[in-house]
């Protein structure tokens, strides 16, 4: 045998490994996901892992938003350290109760996976755990913004297609699927 042929035999049983950016809702919050990576999940195991779930991995990564000021949830403005504590709590439990969608979905399909949270913006964490974790591709949700929203939101998937260092594929949200204003996921 020749060390391009253990290489090749190496190779095919390895899955290949595919990493897929998650989101909660805007619109719905913890625990949904946003309507974009939903569809980004779900054509990911329709259209690339199909029936041969026995040669992927999924790589679920679910980038956290920080809150800007932590006074969201807090009724009060003399919030008190535990207060903040439990918010962090919370934020991390809601964050589980989302990967934890996408984990039982692989499992029920028998495609194995890995799920974590990381906090912080999200084209930098997506970017930063690509170059961590080395998948063999990256899929990301679009929302599909136009010119105007994309100069307040910004897009998160064209970031990626400049900035990761893998191959990216973005799956856009089709027009019965956006909600009434297309900012929203």
């Amino acid at each position: 045998r020749t060390t391009t042929e253990t290489t090749i035999s190496e190779m095919e049983s390895e899955p290949t490994r595919v990493m897929v950016a998650v989101n909660e809702s805007t619109i719905k919050g913890y625990p949904h996901a946003s309507i974009s990576s939903k569809k980004a999940f779900e054509w990911t195991l329709k259209k690339i892992v199909r029936s041969n779930t026995s040669g992927f991995k999924l790589l679920l990564l679910h980038a956290q938003v920080q809150d800007e000021d932590g006074f969201d949830d807090v009724d009060s403005i003399y919030a008190s350290p535990d207060d903040f504590r439990n918010m962090r709590e919370r934020n991390k439990a809601n964050g589980l109760h989302l990967l934890e969608f996408f984990v039982n979905k692989c499992h029920e399909i028998g495609v194995r996976c890995e799920a974590w949270i990381r906090k912080g913006d999200p084209t930098e964490v997506i970017c930063h755990e690509v170059r961590r974790v080395r998948p063999d591709f990256l899929v990301v949700g679009s929302r599909g913004l136009g010119p105007f929203q994309k100069v307040f939101v910004g897009t998160v998937s064209e970031f990626c297609v400049k900035h990761a260092e893998c191959p990216v594929i973005i799956i856009k949200r089709s027009a019965e699927e956006s909600p009434q204003d297309p900012a929203d996921d």
